[in-house]
This record gives structure tokens, sequence and C-alpha cells, in this order.
């Protein structure tokens, strides 16, 4: 008998300055370590995408950051668990980020997305944000 795989709704943030955006790199001891990816993180029971996404950046980068509307929903599929990535343009209200959570974190221009290695549930989205 196939075993189900756990299916999580994941929020994240699209946050610009100017020609560039943030990424963060994923802990080395967490699955898809030292990935490059969005901040965000998982929708709680009971809790709206905008709310997770606003908790998600504070706890994460000490940030509070403004949902507008969505940029891309993608649905996929790892060995361990199937995501379906609601990603918000995203404007940061007040803070500045700070490693709280991550390993590393960086603004990059689309021109430089090929320089790192993205969670594979990234991939359709950093193709969009190219074309951008």
């Amino acid at each position: 008998m196939k075993k189900v795989k756990p299916f999580v709704e994941v929020v994240a943030a699209l946050i610009w300055d100017n020609d560039k955006f943030l990424i963060c790199q994923r802990p080395a001891n967490k699955a898809r370590g030292l990935l490059w990816e969005f901040v965000g993180g998982k929708v709680e029971e009971g809790e709206t995408h905008e709310k997770a996404l606003i908790r998600e950046c504070q706890e994460e980068l000490a940030i509070t950051v403004t949902p507008h509307e969505v940029f891309m929903e993608v649905m996929h599929e790892y060995p361990d668990i199937t995501v379906h990535l609601t990603l918000f343009n995203c404007t940061i209200f007040n803070g500045q980020p700070q490693l709280l959570e991550h390993n590393d974190i960086k603004w990059i221009t689309s021109d430089e997305i090929s320089n790192y290695e993205f969670c594979p549930a990234d991939v359709e989205i950093l193709k969009a944000i190219k074309k951008k």
C-alpha cells in the first residue's frame, strides 16, 4: 500500500527593494538544508494566508510585512511532503531583516538567480520573476 504524503499549505513573501528581492538560505539541519527560498512557512489551522505570512516574517526575520496581491501559486511534490505554495508580493512595513532562523539572507537581482541553488518548489516562480 502506498503511503500518503503529508499535504502542507505554505505561504511566502516576494519582497522587492528597487530591482532586488529578498532570498533566505535554509538552516543546514532542516529538510532541504542550505537551499535558498523565499521567507515564509506553514499556514496554521484557523489562520488566513496573510496572517500566516505576517507571523512567519516576524518569527524568521523580525520584520512586519504588508501582503499585497498573490504573485503566483505552485503545487510541488517532494519525496516526503506535498506543498501548495502561495507567494505574495509584499512590502516591509516595519523593521530590517535579521538572521533569526536562516543560515543567510541576500538581496539579489533577477539576473543573479542562477548563482543560487533554490528549493525545487521555487523553480517555476523564479522563471516568472526572470520574465518580469
